[in-house]
């Protein structure tokens, strides 16, 4: 079986097994033998920013001169990505054998497209003996295909309202669902979380007697400045006596720098757990390193070109927030494809009262929003819309109108960036 086979096989026999719940994965893990419980390293879940968070992880391990395994997702362009180690995407042979070797036991427990993957991903990591295993939760947390993990350290990100119907219409509801990543005695560092899913972690995280470090109290960045070039922060961890002026990461935005806080202070507490010292000119290095795609990417210059994978109404806000604060007075324009799960109505509110055009497409996944339901939301506001069949052509369009004192901004879904990753080369030249 080639390559496009494999993939072809695995989307179409398994896309349709989703069923919430942990028993099957539990059941396919065991007969392989338990690879979850064999690794150590950090668990990342939250709304937004846990594969930055997850990136960020990953260039500080690798800084250190540890090996270093990466489970993320979606992929963006190849089924690949979502298996890093070292920083690089796995040969595809690698995974390809891997579901051969467990094949029987996957169609056994009629496993999902997920928890396939995940397996995979343990397997692999185990395998190949890695120093630290990265793995950033699916969906939620407490039902999630990778909760198994045997973290080390695990991380919050962000909580914001998102994917209702698998998690739930409040913010403590989904809070409880992400806190279930919380493993007994096992510290978890908290982002940028409102205070009424702060309490649910935290009440999760002391009936598990888990330390909890707290962004802005246990660990504190000062003096965040964004440019083109990416954005600098001071770090400090007052307990342990660590301070670090003027870090520079080479992603852009304010909340970035509270992802890369969030990473730096899970990654000193896997050193302390696995009583490794850290080398922090090492880690000033890493953090200029981060290999992450599609997260305010700066795509071309003059006109600046942004993609980023905003997909929900906090990723929204955050993007147009760090606009704001970095091009206060450019004419924006805007090409946008969002998914029907997702609230379209605020996002593209909030991008029409910002922007001073936007072109409103459909991206080419099954959970695409209709362009008329779109188009609908912006026609209740005094801008500029035009609607386009696909993310291309309207991309294409708003390039083609786009001066070199403007900037041209595409957003609304990993899957409308990822669109735009397969041709960049040809489009934006």
């Amino acid at each position: 079986m080639d390559y496009q086979s494999f993939l072809t096989h695995i989307y179409e026999r398994y896309s349709g097994n989703v069923k919430l719940g942990l028993d099957r994965m539990y059941g396919i893990l065991e007969k392989m033998g338990n690879p979850e419980k064999k690794i150590k390293g950090i668990h990342i879940a939250g709304t937004n920013g846990k594969g930055s968070v997850s990136a960020m992880s990953e260039a500080l391990s690798i800084g250190q001169g540890y090996s270093t395994g990466m489970n993320t997702s979606p992929h963006l362009i190849d089924y690949c990505e979502r298996f890093r180690f070292n920083g690089k995407n796995i040969d595809y042979t690698e995974i390809m054998n891997i579901h051969s070797q467990y094949q029987t036991i996957f169609d056994e427990f009629e496993a999902s497209f997920f928890e396939i993957t995940t397996a995979i991903a343990f397997e692999l990591m185990y395998q190949k003996q890695v120093d630290t295993s990265i793995i950033e939760v699916g969906l939620g947390g407490r039902l999630d295909g990778t909760n198994p993990f045997n973290s080390t350290v695990c991380v919050i990100t962000t909580i914001s309202l998102d994917h209702p119907k698998s998690l739930g219409s409040s913010i403590e509801e989904i809070a409880y669902e992400k806190a279930g990543i919380i493993k007994e005695f096992t510290p978890v560092v908290l982002g940028n979380i409102v205070d009424e899913a702060k309490k649910v972690i935290q009440k999760v995280a002391q009936e598990k007697k888990a330390p909890v470090y707290l962004f802005n109290k246990d660990y504190l960045i000062s003096n965040v400045c964004v440019s083109e070039e990416g954005t600098t922060f001071n770090y400090e961890m007052p307990d342990k006596k660590i301070k670090l002026d003027q870090i520079k990461i080479n992603m852009l935005g304010e909340h970035q720098a509270i992802n890369a806080a969030s990473a730096l202070t899970a990654f000193i507490l896997y050193n302390e757990a696995i009583q490794r010292v850290i080398d922090f000119t090492k880690v000033r290095e890493s953090l200029q390193k981060i290999n992450w795609f599609g997260r305010m990417q700066v795509l071309h210059t003059n006109p600046l070109v942004i993609i980023d994978g905003a997909h929900n109404e906090e990723g929204i806000t955050t993007l147009i927030s760090n606009l704001k604060k970095m091009f206060p007075n450019k004419y924006i324009r805007f090409v946008v494809a969002i998914l029907r799960d997702k609230k379209l109505d605020n996002m593209i509110a909030d991008i029409c009262r910002f922007g001073q055009e936007i072109y409103i497409s459909k991206n080419k996944s099954e959970r695409a929003a209709d362009l008329e339901e779109q188009i609908e939301v912006a026609k209740q506001f005094d801008i500029p819309y035009f609607g386009f069949d696909d993310v291309l052509s309207a991309t294409s369009e708003a390039w083609k109108k786009t001066q070199a004192h403007e900037i041209l901004v595409i957003t609304g879904s990993l899957y409308t960036i990822a669109e735009i990753l397969k041709i960049k080369e040809d489009l934006f030249k």
